[in-house]
């Protein structure tokens, strides 16, 4: 009989609603603060502020520049697990401390090591 590998709850990727909808709030918070920008640049104009060639510059890029970063990071999609580097990380010293903690437990202290695979967890189903 073959195992297939489970995965727990909380190594699920958000849905695909789920990161789509956060994509969207990421993308119209950003239009929003080019709109601050775009009245912040009226108003200074209107008041004649001082230094005003160095507010409205900073006013302009803001608005030309923020929607091509809040493009790019709408249609981008966060990454896979498996390309993260703490989840690399978080495998090897996981399964490094469980050896250890299992060391500690079966032996009273001694340095023997039992090896524990970092990827296997317990399943309990409600199913035969």
């Amino acid at each position: 009989m073959t195992r297939r590998r489970t995965a727990l709850i909380t190594d699920a990727e958000a849905s695909q609603d789920a990161q789509l909808r956060s994509r969207q709030i990421r993308y119209a918070s950003m239009m929003g603060i080019r709109v601050v920008f775009l009245i912040v640049a009226g108003v200074l104009v209107s008041v004649q502020a001082p230094m005003l060639w160095l507010w409205l510059p900073l006013c302009v890029a803001g608005m030309v520049f923020l929607p091509w970063m809040a493009v790019l990071i709408a249609n981008d999609r966060p990454p896979k697990e498996k390309h993260r580097l703490g989840s690399v990380l978080r495998g090897r010293r996981g399964a490094r401390d469980a050896e250890e903690t299992t060391d500690r437990q079966v032996t009273g202290g001694t340095p023997e090591r039992r090896a524990i695979p970092a990827d296997e967890h317990r399943v309990i189903d409600a199913e035969p």
